[in-house]
C-alpha cells in the first residue's frame, strides 16, 4: 500500500548529522509513495519575550503551516499531549488514512513554542512519541524513522524490533 506523506515543520535541520539522517530516510521512503518536507520559518523570539510576543510568533508560524496544507489532506499534529501509539498502531493509522481517500497524510511539527490553536483545530488527529521533550530536529528524525518502519510493516517486510 502506497500513501503520499508530507511533513510540514517549523525550522530547518541545522546540524549535518540531522540532515544526513533525514536524507537517508527520505531516500528510503521514496519506494513507498514518496515524502515531501516543507520547512516554515522559525521566527525569532525576542529576548525577554512576553506571552503576547510568543502568542504572536505561534500564530504567524501557524499561518505558514496552514498555507502548506491542502483542504483534503489528513493532518496529524505532533504534540506533547498527543496520542501515544506503538509502531504497528502507527502503521495501522497510515493504512486507515490511505483507505479513507485522503490524497496525503501530513504530519505537522511546530516550533519551540508549540502549534497554534488554528493548526490544532485543522488537525484530524494528534501523535506523541513520549511524554519527554525532544528537540524539534530530533522529533523530525524520529518521525521519519517511524514512517519508514510503518511502511515496511504495511509492505509485509521485516524490520528489526
Amino acid at each position: 500500500m502506497k500513501i503520499k506523506t508530507a511533513i510540514v515543520c517549523v525550522g530547518r535541520l541545522r546540524e549535518a548529522f540531522y540532515r544526513d539522517a533525514a536524507a537517508e530516510y527520505v531516500k528510503r521512503l521514496q519506494r513507498f509513495g514518496g515524502l515531501s518536507v516543507a520547512e516554515c520559518a522559525d521566527l525569532p523570539e525576542p529576548k525577554n519575550a512576553s506571552a503576547a510576543d510568543i502568542g504572536r510568533i505561534v500564530r504567524l508560524e501557524g499561518v505558514s503551516i496552514l498555507e502548506r496544507i491542502a483542504p483534503r489532506d489528513h493532518v496529524i499534529a505532533l504534540a506533547a499531549d498527543g496520542k501515544p501509539m506503538d509502531s504497528p498502531s502507527f502503521a495501522g493509522l497510515l493504512a486507515s488514512i490511505a483507505q479513507g481517500g485522503a490524497p496525503r497524510a501530513v504530519f505537522v511539527i511546530g516550533g519551540s513554542n508549540g502549534l497554534s490553536a488554528d493548526v490544532m483545530r485543522r488537525a484530524d488527529g494528534t501523535l506523541s512519541f513520549s511524554p519527554m521533550t525532544f528537540p524539534h530536529q530530533l522529533a523530525r528524525i524520529m518521525l521519519l524513522e517511524q514512517l519508514y518502519r510503518a511502511n515496511k510493516i504495511l509492505a509485509g517486510e521485516t524490520y528489526h524490533k
